[in-house]
């Protein structure tokens, strides 16, 4: 780790240099990249140092130990020594973190796509209670969440729900929630108070800009236009503003119905399209490295079971962690930060253990 934080070092020095020569300054491209080199290491360098004071006030502490024959003195070294020490060991857990390989995607915005699984109606009344529990997340951290397409039910549920959350480092905190997500309790409609157990899919994925992902709308895109289905009012389902929007190279189907506008509805339904190919193209890149490799916290796909929520004993169960909270309302109602955090640190463990 210590050999690595030395190149950092000498790279950040390398880098500073750069941006003192006055010949850098015409050329703004090369600029705009040292600039964003020095911030990224910015934060390991300085950690870095204040490290290496520390070892040398360490060393110092030790020295003075040895040395003295006050026996004052000494007790007073010696509780200096603990202190140093344990400061010690927090640098190294703060320089293990900065070292952890950043996922490119975490400060993106999200789309979130949650669909009823097996259960009939009651997955589609958890799956509209999962999207209530993201919308208040959303409003805890002060994002802006847009509905994109919905397919909703007689009784308020959804069949299918996608929306986008824009925020910063959304991605980063919500990219752990993908997985089938389990709901074990009595639905309303059982007459002899038996349990079920129904589910709900979501997968996170992160907004795709243009610059991300080049599509040539001419010769890759057949894009339809249809009537809205559903219930609809206020002209939604009277005039052929829906949008279905096929990509050929890769078969990729997305439809959009929300808007009255179809103008709206294409522009949703690309927002979509660009975040599923993004995916595609970043599965296709790792899949290699997931053979060989799998995170405590998994891989984010669809058919893993993730997350059970269990009402008779008001218990949410993260299986990945094995993590439990009994305060199912809170989660449900939002109060999702302990899961992430745990998600978090797990997978940072993990990734610091292989590298």
């Amino acid at each position: 780790m210590f050999e690595k934080l030395k190149d950092i070092e000498n790279r950040y020095a390398e880098v500073e240099r750069a941006l003192g020569d006055p010949a850098q300054i015409s050329n703004q491209q090369r600029l705009m990249e040292l600039s964003k080199t020095h911030a990224e290491l910015s934060a390991i360098v300085s950690t870095y140092q204040a490290y290496q004071q520390l070892e040398s006030a360490l060393k110092e502490t030790r020295l003075l130990i040895e040395s003295e024959t006050d026996a004052e003195m000494v007790e007073l070294a010696q509780e200096e020594l603990e202190s140093l020490t344990v400061k010690e060991e927090k640098l190294t857990e703060e320089l293990k973190q900065l070292l952890v390989p950043k996922d490119p995607n975490d400060e993106k915005n999200v789309i979130i796509e949650i669909r009823a699984g097996t259960g009939g109606e009651e997955a589609s009344l958890f799956a509209s209670e999962l999207f209530r529990m993201y919308t208040r997340y959303a409003e805890r951290q002060n994002w802006k969440l847009e509905l994109l397409n919905s397919n909703a039910t007689g009784l308020k549920g959804f069949k299918e729900v996608v929306f986008s959350i824009q925020g910063k480092n959304a991605y980063s905190q919500l990219k752990y929630e993908g997985g089938i997500h389990r709901v074990q309790r009595i639905p309303a409609t059982e007459a002899s108070g038996r349990i079920h157990t129904s589910a709900a899919t979501v997968a996170v994925l992160p907004e795709a800009e243009e610059l991300d992902l080049a599509i040539d709308e001419a010769t890759e895109l057949r894009i339809d236009t249809y009537r809205s289905s559903g219930p609809g009012g206020q002209s939604v389902n009277t005039t052929d503003s829906a949008i279905r929007i096929t990509h050929l190279p890769t078969g990729l189907i997305v439809t959009c119905q929300d808007e009255k506008s179809q103008h709206k509805n294409r522009s949703k339904a690309m927002k979509i399209l660009r975040a599923r190919l993004q995916e595609q193209k970043e599965s296709e890149l790792n899949s290699e490295r997931a053979e060989t490799r799998r995170s405590m916290v998994g891989s984010g796909d669809r058919s893993e079971k993730i997350r059970t929520y269990n009402f008779p004993q008001s218990r949410v169960t993260d299986h990945r962690i094995k993590f439990n909270s009994y305060q199912l309302d809170s989660v449900l109602d939002g109060d999702l930060q302990a899961f992430i955090d745990r998600l978090t640190t797990a997978d940072q463990a993990e990734k610091l253990k292989e590298d």
